[in-house]
């Protein structure tokens, strides 16, 4: 895509519409922005794009609960093993083109927590088990972040299996995310894959970004978050099929 105006535009839709599933879901922004960008460019002008977006709405749900501190205890494992894994990782979004390995790990990220999120039952982490295993999975995680753009494997599951009430499993995912937005961006500079030029441009898609949010908080007293979820996952899933299909 040459054609700037139509660049904007495109920016601006997939932002809203980003905005829109996270408004809706209370999740998916860097997610719905990586698969539909990650489509048309490449994975690492994408992942640029989306770090300002993503850390500002990340940022406002992790403030919004009083339960920061003892979710920083509980969880710092995961957030310290996925902030080094992404820096390890990096290096492949930030020598990213439109084909090659970080278009086919993304197209595995998509389809992965597509297909697990509709068919895998809901899960409980043992007790004992939680903290041997959060470096492990926060390690996972921040491997594939760091490659893909995509912060949701295997973590959210993770987390959506510790058992933690509504308002705090939603400020344990901002909490997440915004750790894991700033290890993207740490990396990415790091590589010299996350320029200033871009910067703008990723604050910019902010304003669509907050706009589909609004609107996917009005629409959510409206549909049902069950069927427009999983409307949500089979997009990523034909998507994610769509990059795999693509030459190496």
């Amino acid at each position: 895509m040459t054609d700037p105006t139509s660049q904007l535009l495109l920016i601006a839709a997939t932002f809203f519409l980003a905005g829109v599933v996270k408004g809706v879901t209370g999740m998916g922004l860097p997610t719905v922005a990586m698969a539909i960008l990650g489509a048309v460019l490449s994975p690492l002008t994408a992942a640029g794009l989306l770090i300002v977006p993503s850390f500002l709405t990340n940022l406002w749900q992790l403030a919004a609960g009083p339960a920061l501190p003892a979710l920083s205890r509980r969880l710092w494992p995961l957030l310290a093993a996925s902030f080094c894994g992404t820096l390890l990782t990096a290096p492949v979004l930030a020598s990213a083109g439109k084909t090659g390995p970080a278009t086919v790990a993304l197209g595995l990220a998509l389809c992965a927590y597509a297909l697990y999120t509709l068919l895998a039952g809901p899960l409980r982490v043992p007790p004992r088990l939680e903290r041997r295993l959060q470096a492990p999975v926060g390690l996972a995680t921040g491997l594939v972040t760091g490659a893909t753009g995509i912060f949701v494997i295997p973590a959210v599951p993770w987390l959506q299996a510790l058992g933690l009430r509504r308002d705090e499993l939603v400020q344990a995912l901002g909490l997440f995310f915004t750790l894991s937005t700033l290890a993207l961006a740490s990396g990415l500079a790091f590589q010299g894959g996350f320029h200033p030029g871009n910067l703008l441009l990723s604050l910019l898609a902010t304003l669509p970004a907050l706009a589909g949010m609004g609107a996917g908080q009005f629409l959510r007293q409206r549909v049902s978050p069950a069927v427009f979820r999983r409307c949500f996952l089979f997009s990523l899933l034909l998507l994610g099929m769509e990059m795999l299909t693509r030459p190496f």
